[in-house]
């Protein structure tokens, strides 16, 4: 019973904060809504630039131990056919 009423809790207070950010944002001067905005997007764009500078360097990573491995198998079926010889 405790657990809900916490989780209950939790709800009611996320709600609240959820109320008072609207709230607080519709008080807002035209100039500070567009400063806001002008922020959430500069934050969005370097989130979205590091997301691709990451994505590119696992894909580099990935493509490096592809080769590297089909390089080991090509290496011990060379030495396997000479142990055959």
């Amino acid at each position: 019973m405790k657990k809900q009423q916490g989780k209950g809790l939790l709800a009611l207070l996320g709600i609240g904060a959820g109320v008072y950010a609207w709230w607080k944002y519709k008080n807002l001067s035209p100039e500070k809504k567009e400063e806001l905005h002008n922020k959430v997007n500069e934050v969005g764009q370097k989130v979205k630039e590091t997301y691709n500078d990451v994505e590119s360097t696992v894909k580099n990573k990935f493509d490096e131990l592809k080769t590297g491995a089909k390089k080991e198998v090509a290496d011990i079926q060379n030495e396997v056919n000479e142990m055959k010889n």
